[in-house]
């Protein structure tokens, strides 16, 4: 069977697994929905775009008014579902779920392309201080809004990630090259530093404690269809660019020397993978917080299904890792007290690692 195959139909099994958990994941809480019901309501709840009305909406940059078109929507399925439950589906069950689907994705991709970037098993998303930039960034928004210059804690987050990723790229590129191991060090460092300017941040935070570390313990309660706008677009078109260089991240497999024999521009390469794998990554803590485990155990799980070869594993991972977000904080949510979803994801993780490292099946990229 070819690549293209083997991928196709991988892909096509994990998205049908994807649904079958959302809609499991949107029938249960405190109000039971039946299955049959949650379909036609998440049908009931896919739009189009209708009308444009000009002006009739501003979006914020720096304090500035800024009038933007505003979009009428209309939707495509009419079907008959009991009100009570179309608002229980579509209004407060699914913008959640569709959240922990795209961090699924987002940071399970980045986590495929960190191990693969590092040949290191063990890396995942937030190896080079881009989950701690975003942390720091949230962080000085929750405890000191008046020194952020724009008032959305997305944006703080987002912008401390990419930040700190920048900041860690300049410290390890030198003459032009960027090593491996230099980029890993400034990364250990960084974080390190950002930690400590956290802990700082938190000491002086007052009455903003507990929300502060609500949001670094990763959760998704209180998730809106705007939070899926901010991410989602962000998280598709950054795993598809990834996408269109599997091939090269296969070819750095081999080294970065025979890469280059091989036609791969190496640090140009470089850059682009780990600038959008950062990107990703930025986009799904900003709206979700530190969720650990996803983007490390998940690829290496995949791995050891489908292989090495990251034209199957990045969209295989990608999948993956939006159902198991998916079903963590179905989890996260069942029981009498909700828990940030970070905490069952780190339950559920760290053991199962631990149980391959014992069984000897954590494998090298």
């Amino acid at each position: 069977m070819t690549h293209s195959a083997r991928t196709l139909s991988w892909s096509a099994g994990l998205t049908a697994l994807l649904v079958a958990v959302v809609v499991a994941s949107a029938a249960l809480g405190p109000v039971r929905v039946d299955p049959s019901t949650v379909a036609l309501a998440i049908l009931n709840a896919i739009v189009v775009p209708s009308s444009v009305t000009a002006g009739s909406l501003t979006i914020p940059i720096v304090g500035v008014g800024v009038p933007v078109p505003s979009l009428e929507y209309t939707s495509v399925f009419a079907f008959d579902v009991p009100n009570t439950h179309q608002i229980i589906v579509a209004d407060i069950r699914l913008p959640r779920i569709a959240l922990a689907a795209t961090v699924g994705f987002a940071l399970a991709a980045a986590g495929t392309v960190m191990q693969g970037f590092f040949r290191n098993p063990l890396a995942d998303p937030s190896i080079i201080g881009v989950s701690t930039g975003a942390a720091a960034g949230a962080v000085a928004a929750i405890a000191f809004p008046m020194l952020v210059p724009f008032g959305s804690l997305h944006l703080a987050a987002f912008a401390g990630a990419l930040l700190t990723a920048f900041l860690v790229y300049s410290i390890a590129t030198e003459g032009g090259r960027t090593p491996v191991a230099t980029l890993l060090l400034a990364g250990v460092a960084m974080q390190a530093f950002l930690g400590a300017l956290i802990s700082y941040m938190l000491v002086h935070s007052g009455d903003s404690l507990r929300q502060a570390v609500v949001w670094m313990m990763g959760h998704l309660s209180n998730s809106t269809w705007s939070d899926v706008g901010f991410a989602l677009p962000v998280a598709v078109l950054g795993v598809l660019v990834l996408g269109s260089y599997t091939r090269d991240l296969n070819v750095l497999l081999l080294g970065e020397e025979d890469a280059h024999h091989l036609g791969t521009e190496v640090e140009r390469t470089k850059f682009l993978l780990l600038a959008v794998a950062s990107i990703i990554t930025a986009a799904g803590v900003a709206v979700a917080g530190v969720i650990g485990f996803v983007g490390l155990v998940v690829p290496h799980i995949m791995r050891l299904i489908v292989g090495p070869d990251h034209r199957i594993l990045l969209p295989t991972s990608a999948l993956a890792g939006a159902s198991f977000l998916v079903i963590t904080d179905t989890i996260a949510r069942a029981g009498p007290a909700e828990v940030p979803v970070g905490i069952i994801t780190a339950f559920v993780g760290a053991p199962f690692f631990l149980f391959l490292l014992v069984r000897r099946e954590v494998t090298s990229v």
